[in-house]
């Protein structure tokens, strides 16, 4: 698997070049989209017909996450972040 938009090196740019920090960043995203997305999904299915649901499932919560933090719509604040020294 590949990324293609956005660009790998945009991603790492949001994350000071850290690619464990972007992975957080993402998954932690992802994680929010997909508990918003089943929490909403109960009350879509009463709404929406079956085709309208399977073209919502097509883009990936990591996707959507990925194209936040590109574009600035997910950042991190790095003084909140805990730093341990082994």
């Amino acid at each position: 698997m590949s990324i293609i938009e956005p660009k790998i090196d945009v991603l790492l740019d949001k994350a000071d070049n850290d690619r464990f920090l972007l992975c957080s960043l993402a998954s932690k995203r992802a994680h929010d989209i997909n508990d918003m997305l089943r929490g909403q999904r109960d009350r879509a299915l009463q709404l929406q017909t079956a085709v309208e649901m399977a073209r919502a499932d097509e883009i990936k919560p990591l996707s959507i996450s990925f194209g936040e933090i590109a574009r600035d719509d997910v950042s991190y604040n790095p003084e909140s972040i805990d730093v341990k020294n082994h």
